[in-house]
């Protein structure tokens, strides 16, 4: 059964309700993120689909509140007709979990997606600037506002936002929005060994240059976007002369791994486009893991994987975040979370079956100290755990 308010004190009452009745809720949009973390067992669902529009808008102010059930899509159209765009570049991935549902604000904020923007200009976390939102008891909390610097005391923004549904319904989120660039360059090296591309990276986002995406693809992954063997891409987004400035003069700093290529505006657009929403990966009904390490580890991490059970693989952010496919298996999952762990990292099981995803941890165990927290947390949001039970952890 699915329950889809249409308004914020529909959603008050329906989750008051729940409370009473001790019932727990699987808090969703339009599902288009149901195969991430584990499954959740509930009676009943609550959908914020029908909690759709944009309430604010102002482009001099450079900020966004929508409802949350409003689908992203709306709202990237929106803003772009007065030229600006989502600073985060947050990915869709309904296709590589399966979904028909398209993706709405509260999905996203949700689960803190963050694109390959995020090297450069933060998460999703750091561009939400207020909420309202319903916790576990059904009564209503606002945070933040529509001002960059407003918050005083616990900043309730920044803990919901990842939470997965966890601790609270949102049911307004605003946001700040940033001008679109005039222009897009990529520098594209092709050729390099995973080493020496991270390398590459590692020098083109160390540069004045400002780049604002910073990616590795192996032979099989780059063939996606067109390449023939491997390729190492860093973006410059600004107004177009500064970026035909500013590619060539990073094309000279970086001479020393060999003749780079420059994609045209139309060519980054697609590639980008093809790393943020894990394209590479698409093909195949397998496991899906992000590993983020240390940029330098990235290289280590996929060898890793590789010998242990074959992976196909390419690294975002520097070589800082790993995406691995391999089968569905409790040993895969295991190879990732040692290969993590070797190197200092952290991992998620990004797509896997509910038996998989239900029978292992999808992301990596609290320390104890930090467990108390995050369990004092859940029990002040929400005493009796109705939203979204053993979404995150077992039994929690």
């Amino acid at each position: 059964m699915t329950l889809a308010p249409t308004d914020e004190a529909g959603l008050i009452a329906t989750v008051t309700a729940a409370y009473e009745a001790a019932t727990p809720l699987e808090v969703l949009g339009n599902g288009s993120k149901r195969g991430l973390l584990r499954p959740v067992q509930a009676a009943q669902n609550l959908s914020t689909a029908r909690l759709a529009g944009v309430t604010f808008y102002s482009p001099q102010e450079l900020v966004l509140s929508a409802q949350a059930g409003t689908p992203l899509g709306d709202i990237e159209a929106m803003v772009a007709e007065r030229g600006q765009q989502i600073t985060s570049e947050p990915p869709d991935f309904s296709a590589l979990l399966g979904a028909q549902g398209t993706q709405t604000l509260g999905g996203v904020v949700g689960a803190n997606l963050s694109g390959p923007r995020r090297v450069a200009w933060g998460a999703t976390r750091d561009h939400v600037l207020g909420v309202r939102a319903v916790n576990g008891r059904g009564e209503l909390l606002r945070s933040g506002g529509r001002v960059l610097k407003n918050v005083t005391g616990l900043d309730i923004c920044k803990l919901l936002t990842g939470s997965h549904g966890t601790l609270a319904v949102m049911s307004e989120i605003t946001i700040k929005v940033l001008p679109t660039p005039e222009r897009r360059g990529t520098l594209a090296l092709s050729g390099l060994a995973p080493g020496r591309g991270v390398a590459a990276l590692s020098a083109a986002l160390g540069s004045p240059y400002a780049v604002s995406g910073a990616a590795y693809l192996p032979a099989e992954a780059a063939a996606v976007i067109g390449f023939s063997g491997s390729v190492t891409l860093a973006r410059i987004e600004d107004f177009a002369q500064s970026v035909a400035y500013r590619t060539d003069k990073l094309r000279a700093d970086l001479a020393e791994f060999g003749r780079a290529e420059i994609l045209d505006d139309a060519a980054s657009i697609a590639a980008w486009a093809a790393v943020r929403d894990a394209r590479p990966l698409h093909s195949g009904e397998g496991g899906i893991w992000r590993v983020s390490v240390r940029p330098s580890a990235g290289p280590t991490v996929a060898a890793a994987l590789e010998k242990a059970f074959c992976a196909k693989w390419f690294l975002d952010w520097g070589g800082g975040l790993v995406w691995v496919a391999g089968p569905a298996t409790e040993a895969a999952h295991a190879a990732v979370m040692a290969a993590a762990k070797d190197s200092g990292g952290t991992w998620m099981l990004l797509r896997g079956p509910d038996s998989l995803r239900a029978s292992v941890a999808v992301i990596p165990p609290e320390p104890a100290a930090l467990g108390r927290i995050t369990a004092s947390v859940k029990a002040a949001f929400d005493p009796k755990g109705i939203l979204n039970p053993g979404r995150m952890y077992a039994g929690v």
